[in-house]
């Protein structure tokens, strides 16, 4: 089995030898290379320097060992694509200049335009996609986490003003839900087009949304983005971010092969809540990264026990990697998952004959 194919036999639920890993936000602050460019350069300046974007995505690859790749970029560049005017705060996250308050500013929003504004993203994956040995996740944010940044002009816990439009002026949200959503199909095109071999759309914030709200809302517009993008031949990864338990029976009927799963369901509720027809990615909890490696070995053997009982299980994090993660830790979690699970799933087919 070689590189290539362990990460994306699991997406498709095929037989593997040993389970594949890779981590979310896995290029990132933890790594003190990454932070001695990020002296130099802000994350956008990094984007904007597609040899540089490249050099970052594949640090993990060489360091920890992991068997995919996922793309160094923020979910906020292409919105500047369509005529919105932000910057990357540090210690706060995206800011808006002037959020969007009213049907006008929807209407004012651009297509999307990949190969002009953003031609320098789809030039770094042309670069992984000659250089990697194993596959490369690209990826973009989901409508509703976008548009959450959009309205509330920043990161936000309540979501207020999100919600108030939802229900307030549902036109004008569905309007901006369409317009988000023929952005991201757009974008995901492109990627997959210039050599992305797997994208996970990131929807961060939607377990903010109770079930139904969120089959209302939102719901439809996910549905439309994976139906939309069903000819393309690659591993569709949804995850719908922290505390999304509650919406994964809503689930069932996206055209994608992976769920995420966040830590707060384990991987046997979770595939009992989704169906048997995916694949799931996850869910050890960042923290638990925090502890000794005895710690998270006995997590880690918990999850994996679990994941192993189907094919189609990657194993991930329940959310992104946090800066004061130790880069020493990561690398033993990721030969453990494989040595582990290569021990495990031997043993299971010797007992089988």
């Amino acid at each position: 089995m070689s590189k290539q194919d362990l990460f994306l036999r699991a997406c498709r639920k095929e037989k593997v030898e040993r389970i594949p890993v890779w981590y979310m936000r896995q290029a990132g602050r933890y790594d003190p290379d990454y932070r001695k460019i990020k002296e130099k350069y802000s994350l956008l300046e990094i984007c904007q320097q597609p040899e540089l974007a490249a050099e970052v995505t594949m640090m993990p690859v060489k360091k920890l060992g992991v068997d995919a790749a996922i793309l160094y970029s923020d979910i906020m560049n292409p919105v500047a694509s369509i005529g919105v005017d932000f910057d990357i705060v540090a210690q706060v996250g995206p800011v808006i200049h002037d959020p969007i308050r009213t049907r006008a500013q929807i209407e004012q929003l651009k297509p999307v335009d990949p190969q002009g504004d953003l031609g320098h993203i789809l030039e770094t994956i042309r670069i992984l996609d000659r250089e990697l040995d194993v596959p490369l996740i690209t990826f973009a944010g989901a409508p509703f986490t976008i548009a959450s940044y959009l309205i509330e002009g920043r990161p936000s816990k309540s979501y207020i003003r999100t919600k108030t439009m939802m229900y307030e002026e549902p036109e004008m949200w569905f309007l901006l839900m369409d317009k988000l959503g023929d952005m991201v199909t757009q974008y995901l095109r492109a990627q997959i087009q210039n050599g992305g071999k797997a994208f996970q759309l990131f929807d961060s914030w939607v377990g903010s949304l109770s079930p139904r709200d969120f089959r209302t809302y939102v719901l439809p517009t996910i549905e439309r983005i994976f139906t939309s993008l069903s000819d393309l031949d690659v591993p569709k990864i949804y995850f719908p971010g922290v505390s999304s338990g509650e919406l994964l029976p809503s689930l069932r009927e996206l055209q994608v092969d992976v769920i995420g799963l966040d830590w707060r369901v384990s991987i046997e509720e979770g595939r009992r809540r989704v169906g048997e027809r995916f694949a799931v990615q996850g869910n050890l909890d960042p923290y638990v990264l925090t502890g000794p490696m005895s710690i998270i070995e006995r997590e880690a053997k918990h999850i994996l026990d679990l994941g192993m009982q189907q094919h189609g299980y990657i194993f991930n994090l329940g959310h992104g990697l946090f800066p004061e993660a130790s880069l020493d830790k990561l690398k033993q979690l990721t030969e453990f998952v494989h040595a582990y699970s290569e021990q495990a799933l031997a043993q299971d087919k010797e007992a089988k004959g």
